[in-house]
């Protein structure tokens, strides 16, 4: 059971046209978002900035659909952050490129060589290294510079982080589980 409830309908107008802009009309706001809404003032600013969009935190189209979305599965992972993982296995994970395969492979301890690239393992190492230890020694540094530029990288550990703070809430909240089905995804898709 929540810990925070989430608001429930009705909803005052600032909170409709905040959700509004993230979910199409027919789509329940996931438990999370409701329950951050209780702090209204909260809520409305991080969409009013464009931090929370229809895609999550922080997407600004800069990183690739794939690496965006498996870095917030690994964060996920590393918070232990089950909740927000389901979420966005049954929204947009797929959507954003990721095989079924791959999807669960976020959840092991040494993920496949076979599902990614390079660039994507060491990725998934900076995720671990920031949320385990908030430390990128020397060693994985070099290995992302191989594979990443700065203001990349720079982009990358600030998701990491703002997942890591949705884990946080999380863990405060405790939200019942989103039951999304297949329709309600593909009809969130199709008013984008």
């Amino acid at each position: 059971m929540a810990r925070i409830e989430p608001v429930t309908p009705p909803y005052s107008e600032a909170l409709r046209e905040r959700f509004a802009r993230l979910l199409p009309l027919h789509v329940k706001p996931p438990a999370i978002h409701r329950a951050v809404a209780r702090n209204e003032g909260l809520f409305n600013h991080l969409v009013d900035s464009g931090l929370l969009g229809p895609t999550g935190l922080l997407d600004r189209r800069v990183l690739p659909k794939a690496l965006r979305e498996l870095l917030i599965l690994r964060t996920c992972v590393a918070a232990g952050n089950d909740y927000e993982w389901q979420l966005h296995v049954g929204t947009i994970s797929a959507r954003m490129g990721l095989s079924a395969a791959q999807i669960e492979d976020t959840r092991s301890e040494a993920p496949s060589a076979a599902l990614w690239r390079e660039a994507e393992l060491v990725a998934m190492k900076l995720a671990d290294a920031l949320v385990h230890r908030l430390a990128v020694d020397d060693a994985l540094f070099t290995l992302l510079r191989e594979h990443h530029d700065e203001p990349t990288l720079i982009e990358m550990t600030q998701l990491v982080g703002l997942y890591t703070g949705v884990a946080m809430l999380v863990a405060l909240t405790r939200p019942d589980p989103d039951v999304m089905s297949v329709n309600d995804s593909e009809k969130s898709e199709a008013s984008r």
